[in-house]
């Protein structure tokens, strides 16, 4: 694949790329009390436009009124903005609100054919794509689909380790799996690789040790939920942590120095098996 380092994405990158903000813009008060307090701490503002939820009848997004409520904060505060997108309407929408990147979900990383739908709407597009694994743990797809955004001209393409779904209950809500993120960052070296550690902790107080894990493993940024009063959230309200708390969460990090290239790949192997073993361990015993 054809990939841009985050270096070359023109974004005076400093790793790690922090992404953070509410997982809904709920409302336009809301929004802006999320997101002001983080505006000089992270790379992207996140905020979820439409979601895409198990069942219906749950909060399902406010779709092109939430992307209003974005572009007016925009304008009185500049920064770069972050949705997900699920549909090539969602796509037209982004690019006729100037969002500045975009990510594919679980849900959709799983279907070849939204996959390619996407793919297609994103033809010419200049807009960074990152694609998040897939809700089951099968490598094989999360690859897929990023080769058909590669062979659809992305090249500003990343992918976003969310963790994997487990019919057991544990100590996360997510399975990380740190394997599979880590072969496929093996597999493709440039690829930028993201840790949204909110996901697979289901719980806000495991946040920082999964984001330290994924640090220590030399993954290029994290996404991370933040609300201005999470426990009111009208979705995933555990996993976020309070806007305010964001940059102590990220001062409290400590950043490796070496970079995961070809080149040094082999000699970090042992490292990361002893890694990987010892978050099993911890797994099985929680």
């Amino acid at each position: 694949m054809d990939i841009r380092e985050l270096k070359d994405w023109h974004l005076n990158f400093q790793k790690p790329l922090v992404i953070s903000g509410p997982c809904s813009v709920e409302t336009e008060q809301q929004f802006r009390q999320s997101v002001l307090p983080i505006l000089d701490k992270v790379d992207f503002v996140r905020g979820g436009i439409w979601k895409p939820r198990t069942r219906p009848g749950n909060f399902e997004g406010n779709g092109e009124q939430a992307l209003k409520w974005v572009k007016a904060l925009k304008a009185e505060h500049p920064f770069r903005f972050a949705m997900e997108v699920a549909t090539p309407n969602h796509i037209e929408l982004a690019h006729q609100y100037e969002v500045d990147l975009i990510w594919i979900g679980a849900r959709t990383t799983v279907n070849p054919f939204n996959v390619s739908e996407l793919a297609e709407a994103l033809k010419g597009s200049e807009l960074p794509v990152l694609v998040k694994n897939p809700i089951h743990a099968e490598l094989s797809l999360w690859k897929g689909a990023l080769e058909r955004f590669s062979k659809a001209g992305i090249q500003k393409l990343g992918a976003i380790h969310r963790g994997f779904h487990s019919y057991q209950s544990g100590k996360y809500r997510n399975l990380p799996m740190w394997q599979i993120p880590l072969d496929l960052k093996s597999e493709f070296p440039r690829l930028p690789l993201i840790c949204d550690p909110s996901h697979i902790a289901g719980d806000r107080t495991l946040i920082a040790e999964i984001a330290q894990k994924a640090l220590d493993l030399n993954y290029d940024g994290l996404m991370v939920e933040a609300h201005s009063t999470p426990d009111e959230a009208w979705s995933d309200a555990k996993q976020q942590i309070k806007s305010d708390s964001l940059g102590d969460l990220l001062d409290s990090l400590l950043l490796r120095d070496s970079v995961f290239t070809k080149e040094n790949i082999i000699n970090q192997l042992d490292t990361i098996r002893e890694q990987i073993d010892q978050a099993d361990r911890e797994l099985l015993e929680a």
